[in-house]
């Protein structure tokens, strides 16, 4: 998610800094694209037809669908496959803005494969090999269409190796998004991918809905840090004015979540008080910074936990840059931010993504209220919990807002792929699952997040399994809740207190 750092003036009673939406932020230009094509012979072997697969018209094995099947973002991710683990081998330069690469993608073919899809955007792609074989290849837009030597049989495990390079181009959407995606810096790369910009910098099925593990070695000139998911894997290697990090993370992610920022870092490490380890880095420039960071990551994380049920990860921590991105985003174990020193506020909501939105992510990006609602409410609570104003004192200020106000127009349970970080999203959102809170009782609904994120723990969700579970928990029909506060353009009723 992304939190901006433009104050809320009709809200006084918050003294955070909330969420902005994509039309708050400035960016230009456009996205190039490099095409490539390999070069090998004719297939070996049948690629359509078997008497053990039914109907003589119904192919043994068809090429993989270019999308994941998410209409919003038909041509994210693809189809005919799941990943289970990259393994990604990056150099980049700064001063050159160069990136050469070897993405090592492992996964699971889910139909019959003669041919399949990675998203990759304004790299070149100089081979491919399946299982050890060359592949051929095409690069048309964003799509690498990998045709294997031999086709792959359902249910088969294979691995895909990518070798590419150039200079990275950072997703620009002035008009929802902003830039987002690998972004060079003058000193490394901030790199930021929600929600589709992980092909700016690997190939991979980019899409929340394939999830995977992650291994990453990030080479780059002696003196600059590179920090990505997880843990080190290994101490550095510096040799020949090069120093090589090593990353590792262990529980799955989705492509969006990953990171390999890359700059003049000050480092701080340790553990929570209750014993999660920390990674805290800041760019210089941010160094009075670093220290609260360092801290306040782990009180929030260490109460998110007594909250919201056990951190669902290794570590914890996050990464001030000096880029002015202007907003903050969930990178897994290791928020970042943006060209800002994030206020309390912030730092409690991207925490509460690691268990909304990272460990619990969602299946369709029309419910990415369950994100940003989740980690807006978590605000809210954790306010309270220092003594600001209470989470109803901000839900009935938010409630006050006139019924023209734009919020009220659109209904957050269905986010719309053309304004996806609409303030809707993240306050309607907060407010339904207060107006939940006061339907169902404390007891019930602090239960009910707990569940939740047990249930569901480092897999993909939806909106109706969240109201399916809410009504068996509770026992009440929540229907027409979840109508008004979701999906009816109008301010609904505020619950009785």
């Amino acid at each position: 998610m992304r939190v901006g750092r433009r104050r809320v003036a009709s809200l006084a009673v918050l003294v955070s800094v909330f969420a902005c939406t994509p039309s708050d932020m400035a960016a230009t230009g456009g996205t190039g694209v490099a095409a490539a094509s390999g070069a090998l012979g004719p297939l070996h072997g049948p690629a359509y037809g078997s008497s053990r697969h039914g109907s003589p018209h119904q192919p043994r094995y068809q090429p993989g669908a270019p999308g994941i099947g998410d209409s919003d973002f038909p041509t994210d991710g693809n189809g005919g496959y799941d990943v289970a683990h990259y393994a990604l081998d990056i150099r980049y330069t700064p001063s050159s803005k160069q990136l050469s690469g070897l993405a090592t993608v492992q996964a699971t073919a889910t139909q019959g494969l003669s041919s399949f899809h990675l998203d990759l955007a304004g790299l070149r792609v100089g081979r491919v090999t399946v299982d050890g074989a060359a592949a051929r290849f095409s690069h048309e837009g964003d799509e690498l269409i990998v045709t294997p030597a031999r086709p792959i049989d359902r249910g088969a495990a294979f691995t895909t190796a990518v070798t590419y390079s150039g200079t990275p181009r950072p997703e620009r959407d002035p008009a929802n998004l902003g830039t987002y995606g690998f972004i060079p810096t003058d000193d490394g790369a901030f790199v930021a991918c929600q929600p589709n910009g992980a092909k700016t910098w690997f190939p991979g099925n980019d899409h929340p809905a394939d999830k995977a593990t992650f291994d990453f070695t990030i080479t780059v000139p002696e003196g600059t840090t590179a920090v990505a998911n997880g843990e080190q894997s290994a101490a550095p290697v510096t040799s020949g004015g090069s120093t090589t990090y090593r990353w590792r993370e262990r529980h799955p992610m989705a492509t969006y979540l990953a990171t390999a920022t890359i700059g003049k870092f000050e480092l701080r490490q340790g553990t929570t008080p209750d014993g999660v380890p920390v990674v805290a880095a800041a760019d210089p420039r941010f160094h009075a910074s670093l220290g609260k960071l360092y801290t306040l990551s782990g009180e929030v994380t260490d109460y998110w936990s007594k909250v919201f049920g056990p951190y669902p990860f290794s570590s914890t921590g996050g990464v001030i840059d000096d880029y002015q991105a202007g907003y903050a985003l969930e990178t897994q174990t290791r928020p970042l931010y943006g060209g800002f020193s994030p206020q309390d506020a912030i730092v409690a909501h991207e925490l509460a993504h690691q268990w909304f939105g990272d460990s619990l992510s969602i299946s369709r990006w029309k419910d990415l209220w369950l994100n940003e609602g989740f980690a807006t409410y978590a605000e809210w609570l954790w306010a309270e919990h220092k003594g600001g104003a209470t989470a109803d004192a901000t839900f009935r200020a938010f409630h006050a807002r006139p019924a023209s106000d734009p919020i009220w127009s659109y209904p957050p349970g269905r986010a719309r792929p053309n304004d996806l970080f609409d303030q809707s999203v993240y306050i309607r959102g907060g407010m339904t699952l207060h107006a939940l809170r006061k339907a169902i009782g404390d007891e019930t609904f602090f239960e009910l997040l707990r569940t939740w994120t047990a249930t569901h723990r480092y897999g993909n969700v939806t909106t109706d399994e969240f109201v399916a579970l809410a009504e068996r928990m509770s026992g009440k029909d929540l229907g027409p809740l979840f109508d008004a506060w979701l999906f009816e353009p109008r301010r609904p009723a505020s619950p009785v207190t």
